[in-house]
């Protein structure tokens, strides 16, 4: 039986600044009922303050501690290990998240360099400049917000943060920590966050790979919407979701009957 809930924001709440039809009474009829509910997102262009007050101003009103995005993940992961300063190729705004923790320039060589969507501000001379703190020093780690390989945008599909690490972890020869899904890390942070089991937690989204299966692979369940990203191809595979929903407006359903 599922006992909690992580809910996907972009392409299954809304679509860039427009809400997907049903989805704030879908929100409300599952707090209703009781369920733990969590937001998680791989966004890491903006805080999860401004994420709260963009879910507040679409009816869906959330306190920004009921969303879990990799900065606000990977910032607790490395406080915890206390063994140096990070460099953060982060969106300026994504910095709040990052509060207390050192960071470079400034200081010394980055034990940490994170990397996440910087959109348009991706150039080759800042690509390199995080190339170069990599390969100054064999023990810093490449740390990966999230490896989305892209999002829908209301012009079209547009590169997300997967393929910027891709290329860092061939120049560098090093695997990136990755904190945001499809990371069993993150997942099992939701599932403490929330006290529930992670093989009670459905995982709701849009994007097959970091949603769905990347649940399923950390032990979750999961549901894959028909909004967003979604394609028909993405269940022409061997790996299938645990259910497959025309959108967000059907998961009170599926809670309400729902065993697994």
């Amino acid at each position: 039986m599922i006992r909690g809930v992580l809910l996907d924001l972009d392409g299954v709440l809304y679509n860039g600044d427009e809400p997907i039809r049903g989805a704030a009474a879908a929100v409300r009829r599952v707090r209703k009922s009781g369920m733990p509910l969590l937001f998680v997102t791989n966004t890491t262009s903006r805080p999860r303050t401004a994420l709260a007050r963009k879910l507040a101003d679409l009816g869906v009103p959330a306190d920004p501690g009921e969303i879990l995005t990799p900065p606000v993940a990977a910032a607790a992961w490395m406080r915890a290990r206390a063994d140096g300063p990070a460099a953060l190729f982060v969106p300026d705004p994504t910095l709040e998240d990052f509060k207390g923790l050192e960071a470079v320039p400034g200081g010394p060589p980055p034990r940490y360099v994170v990397v996440g969507d910087l959109g348009p501000a991706w150039t080759f001379r800042r690509l390199n400049a995080a190339f170069r703190m990599l390969h100054a020093d064999s023990r810093a780690q490449l740390v990966a917000l999230g490896l989305t390989r892209f999002w829908q945008g209301p012009d079209g599909p547009n590169l997300d943060v997967a393929p910027f690490v891709a290329a860092l972890e061939c120049a560098a020869d090093r695997r990136a920590t990755v904190m945001g899904k499809p990371s069993a890390e993150f997942f099992r942070q939701a599932a403490t966050i929330l006290g529930v089991r992670p093989n009670r937690l459905l995982m709701v989204g849009d994007d097959l790979r970091s949603d769905a299966l990347g649940a399923r692979r950390a032990g979750l369940l999961g549901a894959l919407v028909r909004t967003g990203k979604f394609r028909p191809s993405d269940l022409e595979g061997p790996e299938r979701p645990d259910w497959v929903l025309g959108s967000v407006r059907d998961l009170p359903g599926l809670l309400a009957h729902g065993e697994h």
